[in-house]
C-alpha cells in the first residue's frame, strides 16, 4: 500500500510538499530517507533515530541477504519487527552494489566524481570482481567468498521476504566514467530488468519503485524517464550520476521530471549533502537518501549552519559552546564541544552516537523548515 498526495505545488520552483501514506504511517515530503544499511542506523537505536526526526528508513537488500539472510528476517516477523521500527521502510535492490563492488571498487571512485578522470569504460568491459550479464549479476560474498547470483526476480523475492513498505526495482547503477556506448547498453539492461521486476512482484502490500538511469547523457536520461515513466510502478527513483557539476545535476533532474508522471512520488538515490538539499527539492524531488549525516559523524564531523566542524581538532578541547547554539537536539542542549572532542580523541564510541544524533536532527530540521517554506509559498 502506497498513496501519495501533493499538498502544495510551488509557484516559484518545481518544489512540492506532500504526504506519503503507507501501512506503517505517513511521511511528510520532501524528506530525507535515513540510511539503515544492515537494519540499523549506525550507532543509534531505532528509537533514537525516530527521536532525531527520521520518519522513513532505507535498508540494503544485498547486505541483508548475505547477513543474516532474508529467511531469518522473515522468521523474526519482517524488518519492522526485527529492528523495532514501526514507521515506513524502504529496501533498495542491490543495484548500487553492481557499481560499488564492481567498477567503483576497481577504480577507487564513487558514483559522483570529485575530479576529472581520464578513465573511460567501453561497452563490453567487465569489472574485475563481479560479472554483469543481461540476465543478472554474479557476486561473491564478503563473508566466505561464496558466489551468488542476483537478478530482478531474486531481488524482488528477497525484498518481499524482508517486508518493507516500498521496494526498488533491480537495476545497474553505472560508473560515472562509462562511455556513451556502455551507458546505452546498460540502460537497455536496466529497462529490461524494470519489466522483469514488475513481473516478479507478488506482494500487494508492498509498493515498487522503478529506477531511471542514463548517466550524464541528456538523451539517455530523457529516454529512460519516458520508458520507466510509462510502466505501472507506484513510485519512481532516479539513480546514477549526472555529470560534472551540481548545476548539471539539477538541470538533468528537471529534464527527467518533465518526462514522467507528476502524480507519483519521486525518490533520488544516494544524493543529499546539505548543499544539495535545497536545489534538488526545488527541482522536484520528494524523498532522497544519503549517508552523509551518519558517515560524517563517524569521521568526527558535525554539520552546522556555519559549515562542517572537524571535532577531532584540538582547538575545540577548550570550547564551551554547543555544536550549534540554534539546534534543538538533546546533544546541543546537554554537551559542549570540548567534551565531544575529548571523547573523539580518547576513541570513545559515545562521541559517534552524539554526532550521529546531532547530524540527523540537523538534516531533518533543515528539511522540515524547507517543507514549511514550500507550504507558505516562499520556495
Amino acid at each position: 500500500m502506497l498513496n501519495f498526495k501533493i499538498l502544495k505545488q510551488s509557484k516559484n520552483s518545481r518544489a512540492r510538499a506532500g504526504v506519503l501514506t503507507t501501512s506503517h504511517g505517513e511521511v511528510e515530503t520532501p524528506a530525507l530517507v535515513t540510511v539503515a544499511t544492515q537494519a540499523a542506523v549506525k550507532t543509534l537505536t531505532s528509537e533514537e533515530a525516530e527521536a532525531a526526526g527520521s520518519r522513513l528508513l532505507i535498508c540494503n537488500t544485498y547486505h541483508l541477504h548475505i547477513r543474516p539472510g532474508e529467511k531469518m528476517v522473515k522468521k523474526q516477523g519482517g524488518l519492522h519487527t526485527f529492528m523495532q521500527w514501526q514507521r515506513p521502510l524502504m529496501t533498495d535492490s542491490g543495484g548500487f552494489q553492481v557499481f560499488s563492488l564492481g567498477f567503483g571498487r576497481e577504480h577507487g571512485m564513487g558514483k559522483v566524481l570529485k575530479a576529472k578522470s581520464s578513465l573511460s569504460i567501453a561497452d563490453g568491459t567487465q569489472p574485475r570482481d563481479i560479472k554483469i550479464t543481461d540476465e543478472g549479476v554474479f557476486f561473491r560474498s564478503y563473508l566466505n567468498g561464496a558466489q551468488f547470483f542476483l537478478n530482478p526476480k531474486e531481488s524482488i523475492r528477497i525484498q518481499e521476504a524482508l517486508g518493507a513498505d516500498s521496494m526498488i526495482a533491480f537495476d545497474e547503477c553505472p560508473s560515472p566514467v562509462a562511455d556513451y556506448a556502455y551507458m546505452k547498453t546498460s540502460l537497455r539492461r536496466t529497462h529490461r530488468w524494470a519489466e522483469e521486476s514488475l513481473a516478479a512482484k507478488k506482494s500487494k502490500k508492498q509498493a515498487l519503485y522503478g529506477v531511471m538511469q542514463g548517466g550524464r547523457f541528456r538523451d539517455l536520461r530523457e529516454e529512460s524517464a519516458r520508458y520507466i515513466g510509462k510502466l505501472p510502478f507506484e513510485g519512481f527513483a532516479v539513480g546514477g550520476e549526472f555529470g560534472s557539476s551540481k548545476r548539471v545535476m539539477v538541470s538533468m533532474l528537471k529534464l527527467v521530471f518533465e518526462n514522467m508522471p507528476n502524480e507519483k512520488p519521486r525518490h533520488l538515490l544516494g544524493i543529499g549533502h546539505p548543499e544539495d538539499i535545497l536545489p534538488i527539492i526545488k527541482a522536484g524531488v520528494d524523498t532522497f537518501d544519503c549517508v552523509a549525516p551518519t558517515q560524517y559523524a563517524r569521521r568526527g564531523i558535525a554539520f552546522t549552519p556555519d559549515g562542517r566542524l572537524d571535532m577531532k581538532k584540538s582547538v575545540f578541547l577548550s570550547d564551551k559552546k554547543p555544536l550549534d547554539a540554534a539546534c534543538g537536539c538533546f546533544v546541543c542542549g546537554t554537551y559542549k564541544r570540548g567534551y565531544i572532542t575529548h571523547l573523539l580523541r580518547a576513541h570513545e564510541i559515545t562521541a559517534l552516537k552524539l554526532l550521529t544524533f546531532h547530524n540527523l536532527y540537523y538534516f531533518n530540521a533543515y528539511i522540515s523548515r524547507i517543507r514549511e517554506n514550500i507550504k507558505n509559498g516562499n520556495i
